[in-house]
C-alpha cells in the first residue's frame, strides 16, 4: 500500500456520483488531511463556523497517526463508499 493506491482512491472519489452523508465526508476528509498534512497545526475556528469546526475537529481527532495509516484506512473508506454507491455494501445481515 503506498502513494499510487492513495492517489488512485482519491481520482476515485472524485468520479463518485452517488449521495454521500456528510458524515462519511468528515470521515474521509479527516483521513486524507492527515495523510497529505500529519497532525492538524492550525487553531480551531471559531463555534460559529460550524462546517468549518466540524472539519477540523474531525481531523484534530486523528493526531498522532501516521500519513501511512491514514492513507490505508483512507483507501478503505473510499472502497466502501465506491461498493456503497454500486449497491455492494451498507447491508447487514439479520441473525
Amino acid at each position: 500500500m503506498g502513494q499510487v493506491e492513495f492517489e488512485l482512491a482519491c481520482a476515485t472519489l472524485k468520479q463518485l456520483k452517488g449521495p454521500v452523508s456528510d458524515q462519511e465526508k468528515l470521515v474521509v476528509y479527516s483521513f486524507y488531511k492527515q495523510a497529505t498534512k500529519g497532525d492538524c497545526d492550525i487553531p480551531a475556528p471559531p463555534d460559529t463556523d460550524v462546517k468549518a469546526k466540524a472539519k477540523w475537529e474531525a481531523w484534530n481527532e486523528k493526531k498522532g497517526m501516521t500519513k501511512l495509516d491514514a492513507m490505508r484506512i483512507y483507501v478503505t473508506k473510499v472502497e466502501e463508499l465506491k461498493k456503497k454507491e454500486n449497491g455492494q455494501g451498507g447491508q447487514r445481515v439479520k441473525q
